[in-house]
């Protein structure tokens, strides 16, 4: 979950940066820009890209449910995700990204895969407002729960990964684009590695709700 939240971070820093105005992931401020360039604010060519970036995320987002409702397992969609990518990480080094409409296909394929990578888990890990309002929330109320580190822990790995990029844009810009790769294959590693310590049925404590349906459902 970490690793996935650095790469969102990574991934729409890498597009506002080079691709411009824009983000591959966060809908809600693509949203905001769309119709703040529809009002005659901001760059020229931004709403173009929104269009591009929020037709690209909502078919991810279709075919990483296609996939994951065909019994394709959490690594075939995160390296659906790498290889998307990996693609644009090597179309930006290699200097081939040139023209508006290349930028614009560069985008494209950011986007769609940030819109496979919110089909893989419940648990957000490209889009943060919803997140950062519940933990508020429970912050406020004094009702903290023990997996509340790991949301700060997301949070943070969000501008994290964003910092990454921006670096490697500033020192290094061919490698703006691998920080996303590196994060994204690291989740997709950890996640083809059988886990040890799992609980598995028949082992352990018998579970409560066994034989009763009442407590099952």
């Amino acid at each position: 979950m970490l690793l996935l939240s650095g790469a969102s971070g990574a991934a729409d820093a890498f597009v506002f940066l080079c691709v411009g105005q824009v983000f591959a992931g966060v809908m809600t401020g693509n949203l905001v820009l769309l119709g703040a360039s529809a009002a005659g604010a901001g760059e020229d060519g931004v709403a173009l890209k929104v269009v591009v970036a929020l037709a690209a995320y909502f078919c991810g987002v279709a075919a990483g449910a296609l996939m994951a409702g065909r019994g394709f397992r959490v690594p075939a969609l995160l390296g659906v995700e790498v290889v998307l990518l990996g693609a644009a990480a090597v179309l930006w080094g290699l200097e081939l990204v040139t023209s508006y409409g290349e930028r614009l296909g560069l985008l494209a394929l950011v986007a769609v895969a940030m819109g496979v990578q919110g089909r893989v888990r419940v648990t957000p890990t490209n889009y943060f407002t919803g997140t950062l309002t519940s933990l508020a929330g429970r912050v406020a109320l004094r009702e903290l729960r023990g997996g509340d580190g790991w949301v700060l822990g997301r949070l943070a790995a969000v501008v994290a990964g964003a910092a990454v990029a921006a670096l490697a844009e500033r020192w290094w810009s061919p490698g703006a684009a691998l920080g996303a790769v590196v994060m994204a294959a690291g989740a997709m590693v950890l996640e083809t590695v059988p886990a040890r310590g799992r609980f598995r049925p028949g082992k352990g404590k018998p579970r409560p709700d066994r034989g009763n349906p009442a407590g099952a459902a």
